[in-house]
């Protein structure tokens, strides 16, 4: 890859990454004022779960199956000069994707109670009726995400990120103002309004750029154009991928719903903290190389593609390892200072620190998956990847049923980071099938060393959260937020410095990706 092909990733994963970790914060404050009102309780659970049915049916239209099909099709023509031909594959997809997801709505909203407990029948009658009734004003929000979903492709094939990371910030900000606003009057249902608002804010803020990039929708269906054929084909899979998948997350709270108040609400809260790290640093890197990786595939470019491949791969798990040891050192103090005050009980603490033991340890695999399918997705092959998932996803719902007895809702967090571990495996044991060579033994090479600093760290971190245990009053917040923060400090510290000692490669792109959104706006080239 070229200086400056590297130079526009980073920026672009720098605009991503920056939006990426105010979208977080904010969902951080409205989980925070969610649980201090609420706590772990059947509110909650009804709360999290009434995201389901609405996340399956937009995931499976737009958010996964589309994204993967159109994203390498409509760049294809963008990179080849065919931009009318796109436009018109795009505006028919768009309609397509309309009417189906109208007519999603339409049904869901007319078997929700139905919907609710196939999901989660262990629910007792109240949190059931609650969870109907969110569910309910959530389908709203699948209306706006499609729309959301095909705008962000759009922009993301013109290499645009400023406005659709933008728009998530919105989304996390609408809900919790709303919320907040709602909460006396209408309760946790207020949040649930604010999701819909959040989402409708989402998308209009992308309505200005698509008019700056030369918006050309036209209100056609036309079937028979290539384009849109093979989005439709390479749709296929995935869809039965995702429907794969997301029937492992019912199988989840199927069972969570069997198991004492607060147990789904404990594994949501968990899993969000372990998705930090990847929505802050893997989704960015992945979203950032996803366009450079569809251009040197449409021009066959196989030396660039592979070098982008692997410096992704080998960047994001410089990125995250050290953030999953820091995860399971630190496990305790970060929830207890992120959210223990309120009806946020110290058993509800433990509860999410168990389970976030358990998904710490899937975090690289959850991470480095998000460019290998993305690689796939360029090389307009959405078969492997889906083939892959549906492998892992059969191994996580089986390990569901072995370990939820002896474990508890651990033993659902560890499946789910087993399976992610053996999804990141296969992908690359398939792509180097698929390419040849792709630089396995820097890889291993770099992942060696990452770990052995990250475990370094790990320790010193432990280190400074005991001392703090041992030396002063820990039910002072200002204090639990002092340990994490300063335990942070010296672990990052720690680790910045022994891999400088190793001069690793990866640290210089982790870098360039943290500092290129704070140079002069000259430097920033205009799609962004």
């Amino acid at each position: 890859m070229t200086k400056i092909k590297s130079v526009g990733v980073a920026r672009a994963a720098g605009t991503i990454m920056v939006a990426m970790a105010l979208s977080r914060l904010f969902g951080y404050v409205r989980d925070v004022v969610i649980y201090t009102k609420f706590g772990q309780d059947f509110r909650t659970d009804a709360y999290n779960a009434a995201f389901s049915i609405p996340d399956f049916l937009y995931y499976l239209l737009v958010g996964g199956a589309l994204s993967s099909a159109f994203i390498p099709v409509f760049s294809g023509y963008i990179a080849t000069n065919k931009e009318e031909e796109g436009w018109q594959a795009a505006s028919t997809i768009f309609n397509i994707v309309m009417v189906l997801m109208l007519l999603g709505i339409t049904l869901g909203l007319i078997f929700t109670p139905q919907l609710v407990k196939m999901l989660v029948p262990g629910f007792t009658n109240e949190a059931f009726d609650l969870t109907v009734l969110l569910t309910r004003v959530m389908f709203a929000q699948s209306f706006f995400m499609a729309l959301n979903g095909i705008s962000q492709g759009i922009l993301h094939s013109y290499k645009h990120f400023f406005a659709p990371a933008l728009g998530s910030v919105l989304y996390n900000l609408g809900i919790i103002i709303v919320g907040i606003l709602l909460i006396e009057r209408l309760g946790i249902l207020g949040f649930s309004i604010g999701v819909v608002i959040g989402a409708a804010l989402n998308f209009l803020v992308q309505v200005p750029a698509l008019l700056k990039i030369g918006l050309r929708y036209k209100p056609i269906i036309n079937l028979k154009h290539p384009g849109v054929r093979k989005i439709l084909i390479l749709m296929v899979p995935v869809f039965i991928g995702l429907s794969v998948t997301h029937f492992n997350l019912f199988v989840n709270q199927f069972l969570a719903s069997s198991l004492p108040h607060g147990m789904i609400s404990a594994l949501r809260a968990a899993q969000r903290i372990m998705q930090l790290p990847i929505g802050v640093f893997a989704i960015a890197v992945a979203l950032a190389v996803f366009p450079t990786l569809t251009g040197h595939a449409a021009r066959n470019e196989e030396k660039e593609f592979k070098a982008t491949v692997s410096l992704g791969v080998r960047t994001v798990i410089f990125i995250t390892l050290p953030a999953a040891v820091g995860l399971i050192a630190l496990r305790v103090p970060i929830v207890r200072a992120m959210f223990q005050q309120g009806e946020f009980t110290p058993l509800n603490t433990q509860a999410t620190a168990y389970a976030l033991l358990f998904y710490s340890l899937g975090l690289i695999g959850y991470s480095a998956q998000q460019v290998l399918n993305r690689a796939f997705y360029a090389l307009q092959d959405t078969k492997t990847p889906v083939t892959v998932g549906i492998i892992t996803i059969l191994i996580n719902i089986a390990l569901n049923f072995m370990l939820i007895k002896p474990l508890g809702h651990g033993g659902l967090a560890l499946a789910y980071s087993i399976a992610g571990l053996a999804n990141m495996v296969l992908l690359l044991f398939y792509l180097r099938h698929k390419i040849g060579h792709i630089d396995g033994e820097q890889m291993l090479l770099s992942f060696a060393k990452t770990l052995t600093a990250a475990l370094i760290m790990g320790i010193s971190v432990y280190f400074v959260a005991y001392l703090f245990e041992i030396n002063f009053d820990m039910q002072n917040k200002l204090m639990q937020i002092a340990q994490v923060l300063i335990a942070v400090g010296a672990g990052a510290a720690v680790y910045i410095v022994i891999v400088t000692l190793m001069k690793m490669e990866e640290a210089k792109m982790a870098v360039g990706i943290l500092m290129r959104r704070f140079k002069k706006k000259k430097n920033v080239p205009s799609a962004q």
